[in-house]
């Protein structure tokens, strides 16, 4: 017989056995502990990528607003290092917010949780910024044509090719993601 592992099933074939508890030494105990541990360790997985893929469409997104807007709509491509300027009003985007906080900070007051939040999002992002950003190409013509048209969902931004940038404008190696042969040749 299979080991059921799934927390729902072995609750319901508890209850289909007509047993209201289980002894705390028992065997279906610790198949309910271990289910219940297994449940919670799914749970927190689907959490952090749900929050990982918010946090890349909100990077995208941005950068999509930003070549949509009126005086960089009509470009056809940019540059590295227009790309990491972009990167870098990302990454300054909670700046105000953070500055307001830390002056109304009282003298020898610890400094709150939102405004610890900010600084240690902002340092994150610094430092990623400084090994290559994962940022959307638009370099190649198509890739901008895509991201003006991209509806939003996470499902189409597969069809973005993306690339690494840092902070120094440069491309970093190893950052691109692969396309098919065919498909990087045809944008170049």
């Amino acid at each position: 017989m299979p080991a059921t592992k799934s927390l729902s099933k072995l609750q319901k074939n508890l209850r289909s056995s007509g047993k209201s508890h289980v002894h705390p030494n028992g065997r279906k105990y610790q198949q309910l502990a271990r289910a219940t541990l297994r449940e919670n360790s799914l749970a927190a997985k689907k959490r952090e990528h749900q929050k990982r893929k918010s946090y890349e469409l909100a990077r995208v997104k941005y950068i999509q607003d930003l070549i949509n807007s009126e005086p960089l709509k009509d470009k056809k491509i940019f540059s590295y290092e227009e790309l990491s300027s972009f990167l870098q009003d990302f990454i300054q985007r909670d700046n105000e917010e953070l500055e307001e906080l830390k002056k109304n900070r009282r003298k020898n007051r610890p400094p709150s949780n939102r405004q610890l939040l900010l600084q240690q999002k902002l340092d994150r992002e610094m430092e990623e910024f400084e090994k290559g950003f994962l940022a959307p190409d638009l370099t190649h013509e198509k890739n901008v044509t895509t991201l003006r048209n991209w509806n939003g969902s996470f499902g189409s931004i597969n069809s973005l090719k993306t690339v690494r940038v840092n902070n120094k404008g440069e491309q970093v190696i190893g950052g691109n993601t692969s396309l098919t042969m065919e498909e990087d040749v045809e944008m170049q």
